[in-house]
């Protein structure tokens, strides 16, 4: 009986893991911390807009796993830029709309990937 239990409890952890979706994309934000926190918590990083160096908390606030939707549209330098549609998580986190902008720097490959993995804002779920 002990054995049936143990395969119960083993099946049911590991069959999700073994049928779950593969991501195409990752996704993460990283909130800004007090430059006095240890090495433990965050990181300095150089800001490419403001040129100066930057405390991020090592982990991130939000993952792809808190992405619902996107909405991509070409940047005026060629790349694209993307609208992205954050769950109920990713609102609590730190973004009360919901939404977040990445202005350019994305490529046409980078949107196929995430086309994979979410659906566009105003379509319907797969």
């Amino acid at each position: 009986m002990k054995t049936l239990c143990a395969l119960a409890l083993w099946l049911s952890l590991a069959l999700p893991a073994g049928v779950a979706k593969e991501k195409h994309c990752q996704f993460r934000v990283h909130a800004q911390a007090n430059p006095r926190d240890t090495t433990i918590f965050a990181t300095s990083v150089h800001a490419q807009l403001s040129g100066k160096d930057v405390a991020i908390e090592k982990m991130p606030r939000m993952s792809e796993l808190d992405v619902i939707a996107f909405y991509p549209y070409p940047a005026k330098n060629g790349t694209y830029g993307a609208l992205f549609q954050l769950d109920e998580h990713g609102r609590i986190a730190r973004i009360s709309d919901g939404k977040i902008y990445i202005a350019s720097g994305l490529t046409a490959a980078d949107i196929e990937s995430m086309k994979k993995d979410w659906r566009l804002i105003g379509k319907s779920k797969r």
